[in-house]
């Protein structure tokens, strides 16, 4: 039986950092790893606001991660149904995906948070 706890988060660090390594799945993986001390999250479900990307899927199925879940579609760099689906590729780990997961209230956090940052510049 799993414990369903969170055991780590994150967020976009990219402009703050100037990393393109910056992304939310990314940083949390890299955290999971540090706190269950092993580079298998098979027990992992992983919760994103948007459809991850190429890099973040990459890393998703290379750190086994049981499940994910998302919200809003990236119709730019998504890896799962916008650009291409990543997960359905033969690698050695299959990955469930469930998207649309309050769909609009994603999409609308994702628009406003855009919208602030165009307006920084």
């Amino acid at each position: 039986m799993k414990d369903n706890k969170i055991i780590a988060s994150a967020y976009n660090t990219r402009e703050q950092d100037q990393s393109a390594l910056g992304h939310a799945e990314i940083l949390v993986i890299k955290k999971a790893n540090e706190i269950l001390q092993s580079w298998r999250l098979d027990s992992c479900s992983l919760y994103v606001t948007i459809e991850p990307c190429q890099m973040c899927s990459g890393a998703i199925i290379q750190s086994r991660i049981e499940n994910v879940y998302y919200g809003a579609t990236d119709l730019k760099s998504g890896a799962h149904q916008s650009i291409l689906n990543l997960y359905e590729f033969p690698f050695n780990h299959k990955v469930n995906v469930e998207s649309g997961i309050l769909e609009k209230e994603c999409s609308e956090l994702m628009t406003s948070f855009f919208k602030k940052l165009r307006i920084k510049d």
